[in-house]
């Protein structure tokens, strides 16, 4: 399945006339697979976590958002296949469009696929996540160390909501801080604060 099959579902739920998230229209791919960690002021404020995988960012919603700390065990619900592009997104979605509310790139980076089988061979990272269990090493600005994404409810056959877990697996430097106050929390990017996005914008805060 193309680039362009898998984003079907991200484009019909946008009108880009009135929101200015990329459609998805150019490739940014680059040697080493990406990965973006985001904070969405919407109606629910959240974490969203995006891993490249071929063409596109596979997406999670995680509310409590990615920690460090090994003891964290962290909701992670699959959302739609996101462009490439959209590791650079910051800013307001118009309130009354899909998603609408502010958001600020947290955290961003390059990662290391690490699932192997039970004899040690490494797997395709797609594949690893269609079986439910893929782990990675980040390489962020903030989060760094081995994580693991593993699948505990509802599949592609199954008639239940999907649902993951991410957490950080122990070993190396893991510094245990957990997760930050996402509304004291700056951009990678441009260092700059949900609030301060908001009003530079001119929309004013979220609700």
């Amino acid at each position: 399945m193309g680039g362009d099959e898998r984003l079907r579902e991200y484009r019909g739920k946008r009108d880009f006339t009135r929101t200015r998230e990329p459609s998805g229209q150019e490739s940014a791919g680059g040697p080493e697979p990406r990965f973006v960690v985001q904070i969405h002021d919407a109606r629910r404020m959240h974490f969203d976590f995006r891993l490249q995988v071929d063409d596109v960012l596979k997406s999670w919603s995680v509310p409590k958002g990615p920690s460090d700390d090994p003891h964290d065990k962290r909701l992670a619900v699959p959302t739609e296949d996101h462009p490439l592009e959209y590791e650079d997104f910051e800013g307001v979605i118009a309130k009354g469009e899909y998603g609408g509310g502010t958001v600020i790139v947290w955290d961003r980076g390059t990662y290391e696929p690490l699932s192997h089988d039970r004899k040690g061979r490494p797997v395709d990272f797609a594949t690893s996540l269609e079986r439910g269990h893929a782990t990675f090493r980040l390489h962020g600005s903030k989060l760094r160390g081995e994580y693991a994404l593993t699948r505990f409810r509802g599949g592609r056959d199954g008639g239940e909501e999907e649902a993951w877990l991410l957490v950080r697996k122990s070993g190396g430097r893991a510094k245990g801080h957990g997760t930050p106050d996402p509304r004291r929390a700056r951009s990678v990017r441009t260092g700059r604060t949900l609030a301060q996005v908001a009003a530079e914008d001119g929309q004013g805060p979220s609700s």
